[in-house]
């Protein structure tokens, strides 16, 4: 039997597999009464978080929305064919190639490394700008500058929003703050089958075939995109940290799970409602009762399908906060913003201090969690 036949049958028996384990699942949901269709990729994902997921709280209904592929039963077909036969016929995919070359801003990934200008450079999704590297900055000669509201602090390389970065002092009921734009301006997609994962080509070594996969044609817009998410995936953690690429829900559950345990609760900003305005703090709520702590961070990343960056962001604290319109003084938006309370290893120009006036390890700085970013902390009971 031919190597091509063989990685057929070897695929027609997976798929089998694959079919008999969910039939049997939803055979079980069917027999509890369960209306929900037991055999789409938002049930499967909701079975999942059950027995991975040691508490009752409620489950993320954003992440829930994105369990299902985006590719068709054709492009399931031909990653399929590409991974097992290495052929040149690929799925399309639908990517915006309207990205200008120059419209890429900074966003948390790293939270204040600096010293080897690591930083990951993205289509304007997050308000503050890229991070300078130490051979761009006299130390002795850095003017750190206040952020007045309504007032952008400018400087030879970055274009800061108001409110990007703030003190832990300004999260309680009855603060008037900026809010930065905290859109998310990626097009939409949705996570890949699990199984599907490991099949496509994901890593610098096999750059050629992602381009091939994905039609990138040389210096394209397209081509920058599969090059800065795998740079970014690739790159060494930083002290303390712990990080992984996810492309399917099922993996960003096994990594918060591994980092925090399983009594774990997901979080994020509900909406993008007071960007760029000044907006009325109203009740605000401290996660795990303002103890310090640890969180799993997970930013999404630029990609023809979700990817999300993930990492272990330690000596934290965590809000949640009712954001209200100022005017009319109605509910708008509930953020979630998380301070860093050790900031003694951060680069000396990093952004937040020259918003906030000071510098390395004399000041916790804070920020809010972006549109369809995503924090995991533990449970709070």
């Amino acid at each position: 039997m031919s190597k091509p036949i063989k990685s057929l049958v070897f695929f027609f028996f997976w798929l089998l597999a694959i079919l008999n384990v969910t039939l049997a699942a939803a055979d079980h949901d069917l027999k509890k009464g369960n209306k929900e269709n037991p055999l789409t990729p938002k049930a499967h994902l909701n079975r999942y978080w059950n027995m991975k997921i040691n508490n009752n709280l409620p489950k993320s209904h954003f992440l829930l929305s994105k369990a299902s592929s985006p590719l068709k039963a054709v492009d399931l077909a031909n990653f399929a064919k590409l991974a097992t036969q290495q052929n040149d016929k690929s799925p399309r995919f639908n990517v915006y190639e309207d990205i200008g070359k120059n419209d890429w801003n900074f966003n948390f990934n790293n939270y204040g490394d600096g010293k080897n200008n690591q930083s990951t450079m993205q289509p304007s999704q997050s308000a503050a700008g890229p991070q300078p590297s130490n051979t761009l900055v006299n130390k002795k000669k850095l003017a750190y500058k206040k952020m007045e509201p309504g007032n952008l602090v400018i400087t030879k390389t970055v274009k800061i929003q108001p409110g990007t970065f703030f003190r832990e002092s300004m999260l309680k009921s009855g603060t008037v703050m900026s809010m930065p734009d905290i859109t998310n301006k990626y097009p939409k997609t949705k996570f890949l089958n699990r199984n599907l994962v490991p099949k496509i080509p994901f890593s610098s070594s096999k750059f050629s075939d992602m381009k091939k996969m994905f039609h990138a044609s040389d210096n394209s817009a397209l081509e920058r995109i599969i090059k800065d998410a795998v740079k970014d995936c690739e790159r060494k953690p930083n002290l303390g940290e712990t990080k992984r690429c996810v492309a399917s829900a099922e993996d960003m559950i096994d990594f918060a799970t591994s980092v925090l345990g399983r009594d774990v609760a997901l979080r994020k900003t509900e909406n993008y409602k007071g960007s760029k305005q000044n907006i009325l703090i109203g009740s605000v709520k401290r996660i795990n009762g303002g103890k310090e702590t640890k969180v799993v961070s997970c930013h999404q990343k630029l990609y023809p399908y979700s990817l999300y960056y993930c990492h272990s962001v330690p000596d934290v604290v965590a809000y949640e906060a009712d954001i209200l319109d100022l005017k009319t003084k109605k509910k708008i938006n509930h953020g979630v913003a998380i301070c860093h309370l050790d900031t003694s290893s951060w680069f000396v120009g990093h952004e937040a201090f020259r918003v906030l006036g000071s510098g390395p390890g004399q000041i916790e700085v804070c920020h809010w969690i972006f549109e369809k970013d995503l924090i995991w902390t533990n449970a709070d009971h």
